[in-house]
């Protein structure tokens, strides 16, 4: 019995020990630890700096003394002849032949075409005929008046000896002026049947269509058997040229540059042209001239810029891109402290003074700047930049003097 009893009072349950611990309080701890380390993390993010992404520039050096500097502006045109002529005959005529093609040079003063000249010999073989028959004209009155003359001269003698009368020696005399006038007329005549004889002449050469100069021919437009003439006719079926010669010695090119820009341009500035063909080539030239106009409707001037570079790959009407050069130092400033030339857009403000921040590693410096001459978007800086240096531009208000940055790519 006594064990039975007191395998009963091992199973009573104990009132007075405490009770286990339930699991909600042991999740509420586990929330309130993880809170705590949240804010943990947070406030270090916040107190410790991060890297801000910027965007930079390359610093680059000075152009030498005598050289062009960078680019000031930039211009878009097309490649010009100043000498293109669409080549026409000086009369109307049919096509006999043509001896030009594309792509052919031509010298000054080559034919390139015939008409037919059947006309034109016809003119020139009755101007040839009325110059022998006026030629005739004169010789038979000039034998005429060596007759009366002699005749004059023989009835004079004998007027003085009174062997025939006055009037008969009145009579030769006017006779032989009479036909004094007629040797001026006939002289006269024949001189006109020249003259004639040569105009014929110059309808037959009329009828040769040549070069006005030398160059290479870019369209030819007739062909044997049509009807070309230097007058347009109206819609018919009548040419008005031969062909289209260009003089490959006077391109240049022709670019329209905006009013707002157009005091950076003068004339003999430096320039580079860029064809849109060959992005590569980089053509050198200058401003030949600013023509003293300006187009209402787009805004714009028209530029004048030469080509140093003589070249086949260069043709009428390609398009071109002329980037404007700053102007050469003079030699004679050789020695003069010159600045660098940086873009417009790395100059900031901080406390009122223009400052520029240069990349150190992986933080920015500032450094207060005193800023010179505006060139297009660029600033000269005389001191405080070094060709090299690496600039922000752009810079955010929050980046200051030791801000840790990465550079945007």
């Amino acid at each position: 019995m006594n064990t039975n009893a007191d395998l009963l009072k091992e199973l009573r349950i104990d009132r007075s020990a405490p009770p286990p611990p339930s699991r909600r309080r042991l999740w509420i701890g586990l929330g309130i630890a993880a809170v705590v380390a949240i804010v943990v993390l947070l406030a270090a993010w916040l107190l410790v700096p991060h890297a801000i992404e910027v965007e930079t520039t390359v610093v680059a050096a000075p152009s030498a003394p005598g050289t062009a500097g960078g680019s000031v502006l930039d211009a878009s045109g097309y490649v010009v002849a100043r000498r293109m002529a669409t080549v026409s005959a000086k009369i109307t005529g049919r096509v006999r032949e043509v001896r030009i093609e594309e792509g052919q040079h031509v010298d000054a003063d080559e034919v390139l075409a015939t008409l037919d000249p059947i006309d034109a010999d016809a003119r020139r073989d009755l101007s040839a005929a009325q110059l022998e028959a006026a030629r005739s004209q004169v010789a038979g009155v000039q034998a005429q008046l060596t007759e009366a003359a002699a005749n004059a001269e023989r009835l004079q003698a004998l007027v003085g000896q009174q062997l025939v009368s006055k009037a008969q020696y009145e009579q030769a005399v006017a006779q032989r002026d009479a036909l004094r006038a007629q040797l001026a007329t006939a002289r006269r005549n024949a001189s006109v049947a020249g003259e004639q004889l040569r105009i014929s002449d110059i309808g037959v050469d009329d009828t040769l269509v040549r070069a006005p100069f030398a160059g290479v021919v870019i369209a030819k437009a007739a062909q044997p058997g049509e009807i070309v003439s230097p007058l347009s006719a109206g819609g018919g079926f009548t040419r008005t040229g031969i062909g289209t010669i260009v003089d490959m010695d006077s391109l240049e090119v022709e670019v329209d540059v905006g009013e707002s820009y157009i005091g950076r341009v003068k004339p003999g500035m430096p320039v580079e042209t860029t064809l849109n063909a060959y992005q590569d080539w980089k053509i050198p030239g200058s401003v030949i001239a600013i023509v003293p106009t300006a187009d209402r409707g787009k805004a714009t001037v028209k530029v004048r810029i030469a080509l140093d570079a003589r070249d086949a790959r260069i043709v009428p009407d390609m398009g071109a891109t002329v980037s404007f050069l700053e102007q050469a130092r003079p030699a004679q400033d050789a020695d003069a402290p010159r600045g660098v030339r940086v873009p417009a857009t790395a100059l900031s403000e901080r406390g009122g003074a223009p400052v520029v921040f240069v990349v150190d590693g992986d933080v920015v410096r500032q450094r207060t700047v005193a800023p010179g001459e505006r060139v297009g978007g660029n600033v000269e800086i005389a001191d405080g930049v070094n060709p090299g240096d690496e600039l922000v531009v752009d810079a955010p208000d929050a980046l200051d003097d030791g801000s840790r940055v990465t550079i945007k790519q």
